[in-house]
């Protein structure tokens, strides 16, 4: 019972480890040859949970070998142009210039239902109104509307703008965020006297503070039922 539970935790730490080693990507944004691999790493995890008669050794030696072979072949493609499209494949144009590219639409086997719907969910209705459309080597579809269609913005009407970074986050259920602070050349005396004047005496009270690259700072107050 014990060993099984031993086993359990080091094959889903190697996984989890795997994991992260494969980048910060969801399911939908990995490669082919990448969502290959995920679903070969849980497999051959189960094998040895499920059996403990399975050396443990014998379970972990092909997952790390799926994990040096990953780690390779996105060395590969980043170094080689070449090699990039042969494993992970090219983007392909299935409107272009406002018109549907039959050919590769049946040689990627994709129909226009499947295209429609994936332009409704770019809030796009009409095809007219999509200058290309590219299906990327994820299966998302990327959308560049006709410049008649897209959505005015201020360098359109040569408006000048302001400077808009990230807020700076200082405090997340009650924990002070010191580094952030000292990014800021802040500190937490700043932050007690800032929330003080909003009648917030203890910073543990504090559910979520941040700071604008114009000085705002905003917070809220843990409720009292927490």
């Amino acid at each position: 019972m014990i060993l099984g539970v031993i086993r359990t935790l080091i094959l889903f730490a190697v996984v989890v480890v795997g994991l992260r080693l494969m980048g910060k990507r969801q399911i939908g944004q990995l490669q082919p040859y990448e969502l290959v691999i995920v679903i070969m790493l849980s497999a051959l995890a189960a094998v040895p949970m499920e059996n403990t008669g399975v050396p443990l050794a014998s379970g972990l030696l092909p997952i790390l070998t799926l994990l040096v072979a990953q780690v390779a072949l996105s060395f590969v493609s980043l170094k080689s142009q070449r090699a990039r499209g042969v494993i992970c494949g090219t983007p392909s144009i299935v409107i272009e210039n406002g018109k549907i590219v039959e050919k590769e639409l049946a040689r990627l086997r994709y129909n226009i239902n499947d295209m429609l719907e994936q332009l409704r969910s770019k809030n796009i209705s009409n095809i007219s109104d999509v200058e290309f459309a590219i299906l990327e080597n994820s299966g998302k579809l990327s959308v560049i509307p006709k410049s008649q269609k897209r959505p005015l913005v201020p360098a359109d009407m040569n408006l000048p703008t302001s400077y808009e970074g990230l807020p700076v986050t200082l405090i997340i259920d009650g924990h002070v965020f010191l580094k952030n602070l000292a990014k800021i050349n802040l500190n937490e005396d700043w932050l007690r006297s800032e929330l003080q004047k909003f009648g917030v005496n203890d910073l543990r009270d504090v559910l979520f503070a941040s700071l604008d690259t114009e000085g705002k700072l905003f917070y809220q107050s843990k409720s009292r039922a927490m």
